[in-house]
């Protein structure tokens, strides 16, 4: 077996669907927290578990009383708390789930989480509405030693290794630069920055190291946005303004990464990706598609008489159909994902998308704003002012 094809099948061992095909006797017990109609369980974190035979949910909480009742129903449960925090003193849960996708609940949430005991956390994304609440969380994590996973569920595809491996191959020839484009659709510009952009900014990351500086624009409708246009945003995003964004990062690699989101100029062929653009090909990863990651061989640059095609890339290698089973639930149903979070809490260790690292994926975010509150001038990351910087601005 080569290197490229081992790493591939360790990350897949590692969380499969079928790791735990004799469960232990004594289950992982889970505790579930949504709220129905202000950001509900997220994309599947209260029923995730149910694929996992080694975890029991063994408690759920919802302000919503009839969201509650369909969520014990749904979950198998005798009956749930309206109260989260009572549900954490009684539940004597190892692992946390906070669902709700309006994130200015996640910092109480996972705080009080921290308080009551849970060993891990795994959190709907994005993370925080402020770096200075993500310090707080990272701040206690530290001390308790809790860990906290996010949900930006790509980071955890086995196919990832892989990539690196053809990158550091030479499969793109020079790597030059990072091409970032948002979903593009009516939450278009700092709305998709927000909720879109996060999945992207992750496996940015992931390949090019943290972020060190950062210029940008935000525009609405095609002039800069001033104090005026500040609002606040949908989802608990908290202060917001802008539907098109134009950014570039330096990054620890060497190369730049470029974001753009444009309000409605997105098509469900193009965009909400990620390129990796190199002198001799294109790496292309498209956000919850399957297969995540397709390669064009060949210079991007100029025209070609001949023709060339996309080859998806998988952990059996490039135009090769996918060896691991389920793949698509492994993914796209957190079961990878939940499996890692339980090993890192006994191993010790991080989980593959930890709080560290959406704090980074925050930090392009504020990044931008950042540099748009300066005239679009250079801001070296991370950030030494942790509060937002559209409630600066002039």
């Amino acid at each position: 077996m080569n290197r490229r094809a081992f790493l591939s099948t360790s990350l897949a061992t590692t969380l499969s669907l079928h790791q735990a095909r004799s469960a232990p006797s004594a289950r992982t017990r889970v505790a579930v927290i949504g709220h129905t109609g202000r950001g509900n369980f997220g994309h599947g974190l209260d029923s995730m578990w149910l694929d996992m035979p080694e975890t029991e949910v063994v408690a759920v909480a919802d302000a919503d009383a009839k969201g509650l009742a369909g969520a014990v129903k749904k979950l198998k449960l005798e009956k749930g708390y309206t109260d989260y925090r009572k549900m954490l003193a009684e539940a004597g849960a190892e692992i946390v789930a906070i669902g709700p996708r309006h994130i200015d609940q996640h910092h109480e949430m996972t705080l009080a989480a921290i308080q009551a005991g849970a060993r891990g956390i795994y959190m709907e994304k994005p993370f925080v509405p402020t770096l200075a609440q993500a310090d707080e969380i990272i701040a206690a994590c530290e001390k308790t030693g809790a860990k906290v996973a996010l949900a930006h569920r790509n980071r955890y595809h086995p196919v990832l290794p892989a990539l690196k491996k053809m990158i550091a191959d030479g499969a793109i020839g020079q790597p030059l630069e990072y091409r970032v484009r948002g979903k593009e659709d009516a939450r278009g510009g700092s709305l998709d920055l927000w909720v879109l952009g996060s999945h992207l900014f992750n496996l940015v990351h992931y390949f090019a190291g943290e972020p060190r500086a950062c210029t940008a624009g935000v525009f609405q409708d095609g002039r800069l946005i001033t104090r005026a246009d500040v609002k606040e945003g949908a989802e608990g995003i908290g202060p917001l303004a802008g539907n098109e964004v134009h950014a570039r990062f330096e990054m620890t690699d060497g190369l730049p990464a470029f974001f753009d989101s444009v309000q409605n100029a997105g098509v469900k062929t193009a965009g909400f990706g990620v390129q990796i653009i190199g002198t001799e090909g294109i790496l292309d990863l498209r956000i919850d598609a399957e297969p995540l990651a397709h390669y064009l061989a060949g210079s991007p640059f100029g025209p070609n008489d001949k023709p060339r095609l996309w080859q998806p890339v998988t952990t059996a290698g490039v135009g090769q159909k996918e060896t691991v089973e389920n793949i698509r639930k492994l993914v796209g149903g957190h079961v990878g994902p939940g499996r890692d979070l339980i090993a890192a809490v006994k191993e010790n260790r991080e989980p593959l998308c930890n709080a560290k690292d959406a704090r980074v994926t925050l930090e392009m975010t504020m990044g931008i704003f950042e540099s748009h509150r300066l005239d679009g001038r250079r801001v070296e990351l991370p950030l030494k002012d942790r509060s937002h910087p559209l409630t600066r601005l002039s």
